[in-house]
């Protein structure tokens, strides 16, 4: 597992495996920007924002030499973000850690009214509605977790990614070594590749 990583980082993973607490870190460890693209997606009321609105969001998040932005949606902006990334972190943790740590995350959010991105909170009694996936981002997340393992190991071997470095952590042991073996600065032995 390679600890040299390039300036323009991308971390990927099914819901709730951590890619905002990770790429956070990343991105304080490295002294770079962080960006949160749930908080690029979602406008207030949980609303998602039209897709060109989103997509310009995230071009103006990349523009910047050096960042680490966390989140999926592949399927709305891979095509912008991607081909400008030098290192992507794959979280390919378990469904079963990916629900515990949602559920979880979820409830303490919820029970403490955080505030989450552009004035959102936590709706606890979405998550519980288990039949809708569009509310509950638990069965989203059992619904997803697979297809994306397949869609993420399918990126490894895609010629057009091949460039990147792909860094897959599949435990959050293995989380935990990676990022304290991370050099803290370009300074420090940082390396891009």
């Amino acid at each position: 597992m390679t600890n040299h990583i390039g300036r323009r980082i991308i971390v990927i993973g099914s819901s709730g495996c951590g890619k905002t607490t990770l790429g956070s870190a990343v991105a304080e460890r490295l002294g770079i920007p962080f960006v949160e693209l749930d908080a690029l997606h979602w406008d207030p009321n949980w609303t998602p924002a039209p897709d060109a609105v989103f997509q310009r969001r995230v071009r103006a998040a990349i523009e910047q030499d050096a960042w680490v932005l966390a989140g999926n949606y592949t399927s709305k902006q891979q095509h912008i973000s991607w081909p400008h990334a030098d290192t992507i972190i794959w979280l390919d943790l378990s469904l079963t850690t990916a629900l515990r740590r949602s559920g979880l995350r979820s409830w303490r959010r919820w029970r403490t009214q955080e505030e989450i991105w552009n004035g959102n909170r936590e709706i606890m009694r979405d998550h519980l509605a288990f039949w809708d996936p569009d509310r509950s981002l638990l069965t989203y997340t059992v619904l997803t977790h697979r297809r994306r393992r397949r869609q993420f190991e399918a990126a490894l071997c895609d010629p057009r990614w091949s460039e990147i470095t792909f860094v897959r952590l599949r435990s959050p042991a293995a989380v935990d070594r990676w990022l304290a073996d991370l050099p803290a600065r370009p300074d420090d032995g940082y390396a891009a590749q």
